[in-house]
């Protein structure tokens, strides 16, 4: 087992990965930050985080502060006198936990930093169209993930992906390079490069429900990307005869659009088709307010339009 004394911090099943590698690799974990448990589902039954399955399953000693400005937790995760602090997809830290171990706290962050600065940069990166993204550990300071760079992969992103797939892709490129990154840190030999703050940033901020209704005004190729980055989860949406509707999947058809953005063709059994700003949409999986998820066959089967 490796001698330097290592804290966790990660709550979804993303950070599961990086967890699972440092612990198969010999890492000494001395504990395990997570949120604390929710209710979840309709009886409201008190779930446990992603990691503290795995930590729990692990025996590992696991932490579930509420707030972690408090000084009775601080205190404790300072008796755990670990040399290093590794963050995974948890929450914003007080500089009194990230400044707390000698060889400081890094971070994996889902983008190639400084690009996609912020919550949801895997959503950002396939809406904008990028054709790559990647992974970067990085140590913490004041601003958020603007720390120096200790290591970088690329992925590359193909124009059919969804951001399901690129985040499943990235969860296991992740743990990999938080396994380097422990380990180099560990061997105290490892870059530390600043970040660049010039050029064109782009940042990744938070998504919510409202941001995700579609825009027919714009080109057929952004509404594409759009859907695509946004499934599986919030998921895009628009309204049909004032129903909300998902939509999961959507592909460009080669027309010009002839008609209002927004406004839809269908044969009633085989294509539903929307204006754009350019081209028309056909509407290929998607899910009617409280229906399941259906490709448009079946959908046109059992609605009228």
């Amino acid at each position: 087992m490796s001698g330097m004394r290592v804290v966790f911090m990660g709550t979804p099943e993303f950070a599961v990965p990086s967890l699972q590698i440092l612990v198969e690799h010999g890492i000494n974990i001395v504990g395990v930050l997570t949120a604390p448990d929710k209710p979840k589902g309709r009886g409201k039954k008190l779930a446990m985080s992603p990691v503290k399955e795995y930590a729990l399953s692990q025996n590992l000693n696991i932490l579930q502060p509420t707030n972690l400005k408090d000084e009775s937790f601080q205190n404790e995760l300072r008796s755990l006198k670990a040399d290093l602090q590794v963050v995974v997809a948890f929450r914003m830290l007080p500089e009194a936990v990230w400044n707390m171990p000698p060889k400081g706290t890094f971070n994996l962050h889902a983008s190639l930093l400084p690009q996609y600065r912020g919550a949801a940069p895997i959503h950002w990166a396939v809406i904008n169209g990028e054709k790559e993204t990647g992974v970067t550990t990085f140590f913490l300071k004041h601003e958020i993930d603007t720390g120096s760079i200790i290591f970088q992969e690329k992925e590359p992103i193909s124009p059919t992906d969804t951001t399901g797939a690129v985040y499943e892709r990235l969860m296991h490129k992740g743990a990999k390079l938080v396994l380097k990154t422990v380990n180099a840190v560990e061997a105290g030999n490892y870059p530390q490069i600043p970040q660049e703050e010039s050029g064109n940033l782009k940042s990744a901020p938070k998504i919510f429900k409202e941001t995700c209704e579609v825009d027919w005004n714009n080109s057929a190729e952004n509404i594409r990307n759009f859907v695509r980055g946004l499934n599986p989860f919030p998921t895009a949406w628009t309204k049909i005869n004032d129903k909300q509707v998902k939509l999961f999947d959507v592909s460009i058809v080669e027309k010009p659009s002839t008609k209002e953005p927004g406004e839809l063709e269908t044969d009633g059994k085989s294509f539903l088709h929307f204006h754009t700003g350019d081209r028309m949409i056909s509407i290929d999986v998607l899910q009617w307010e409280g229906k399941k998820k259906m490709g448009i066959q079946e959908f046109l089967r059992g609605n009228t339009l």
